[in-house]
């Protein structure tokens, strides 16, 4: 059992008979009365998110989930093929359940997936990834009207503000928790 006090972004629950992963948390008190949790969480089987609120020192039963390092192979549709690297089996992961992960994956990458028994539910991206910019236009020096920011689109889609300096071809450091830019990759 977990209470709320225990309870962080990334945690996954077991809520009403669902597994439930924590987007965000928020403890709440107010002036007169109890206080209490409001939870934003995405069910692990359809992906959909919900908000709900519950009383301060409420307990929830934790999830044990199996982590497996497993090599990212393609995308078909909405389905996304992992493979064990041990055993060759192959997973497919539906891209409603992925979100906004599957622009920080590329192709024969080593991701850490989630298991719930036998069950794939989830990856578990690491805090940086380094993507190659696939377009972005010229920074004209002098040019500050966007506080010298621009957006650049990477190779899996995703866009980023970048520096005015960095060019199309460079390959960047990106926060996977905010999507931001960290500096240019080494």
């Amino acid at each position: 059992m977990i209470s709320t006090s225990d309870l962080h972004k990334g945690v996954t629950i077991l809520l009403d008979g669902e597994l439930q992963k924590l987007l965000d948390y928020q403890h709440v008190k107010q002036g007169r009365g109890s206080a209490f949790v409001r939870i934003q969480m995405r069910n692990m089987r359809t992906g959909s998110q919900t908000e709900r609120t519950f009383q301060a020192g409420e307990r929830f039963n934790d999830v044990r989930l199996d982590r497996h390092t497993m090599q990212y192979l393609y995308h078909d549709g909405d389905q996304y093929q992992f493979m064990n690297t041990e055993t060759f089996d192959q997973f497919p992961i539906p891209a409603e359940i992925l979100g906004d992960t599957v622009y920080y994956m590329r192709e024969n990458d080593s991701i850490d997936v989630l298991f719930y028994g036998d069950e794939p539910i989830d990856v578990d991206l690491p805090t940086s990834v380094n993507l190659k910019i696939q377009q972005t236009d010229p920074g004209l020096r002098g040019d500050r009207s966007t506080s010298g920011n621009k957006p650049a689109t990477m190779e899996t889609g995703l866009v980023v503000n970048v520096p005015l300096h960095i060019t199309t071809g460079d390959v960047i450091k990106i926060d996977t928790r905010t999507g931001e830019y960290l500096g240019k990759a080494n």
